[in-house]
């Protein structure tokens, strides 16, 4: 009973998660759209806004095929099934911050392809200097990507790694 109510909590995160990226990104596209960057700490900190038609961190940019963007969609849905299932496989043994990560990557990843769904482009809007501009939903991705790195890598460490069933 308790792993179920949890598991409706998670997903709620994941759900209100989506709807903060997309709250930021209707503020960002009002307010931001056709003007110049605004400087929230100059030098450091911009807000701007931009349309995204790439990967992260562009690395599809030399790509000029109209398949492109269909094909940017497909291996994010693919990326975020392959987190479920990760997740759904360690939903018994997972802790508190393992699970937690799961719903940043998730909740992000699904925030951005909502996006590719609905407009083609993904809305970035947050600048720091010497890095691409950015959104909540990468910010989401990236730091439960790095829980999740930590959470595995420690728990190889301490050995307690869940055993390996056999296949049938």
């Amino acid at each position: 009973m308790v792993e179920r109510v949890l598991r409706g909590f998670l997903l709620m995160l994941v759900a209100a998660l989506v709807g903060c990226d997309h709250a930021t990104k209707i503020v960002a596209k009002i307010t931001l759209e056709g003007s110049a960057p605004k400087a929230v700490i100059p030098g450091v900190l911009d807000l701007v806004y931009t349309e995204n038609r790439d990967t992260a961190f562009s690395l599809l940019h030399g790509v000029t095929s109209p398949a492109k963007g269909p094909l940017i969609l497909l291996m994010s849905c693919l990326a975020i099934a392959a987190i479920a299932v990760a997740w759904w496989k360690r939903r018994r043994v997972a802790g508190l911050v393992e699970r937690a990560a799961f719903v940043l990557v998730v909740g992000g990843a699904i925030g951005n392809v909502i996006d590719r769904i609905e407009q083609g482009y993904v809305v970035d809007f947050i600048h720091l200097r010497r890095w691409p501009v950015f959104n909540v939903a990468d910010m989401a991705i990236c730091v439960g990507g790095a829980l999740v790195g930590i959470v595995m890598m420690r728990s190889r460490k301490s050995g307690d790694s869940p055993p390996v069933r056999p296949s049938a």
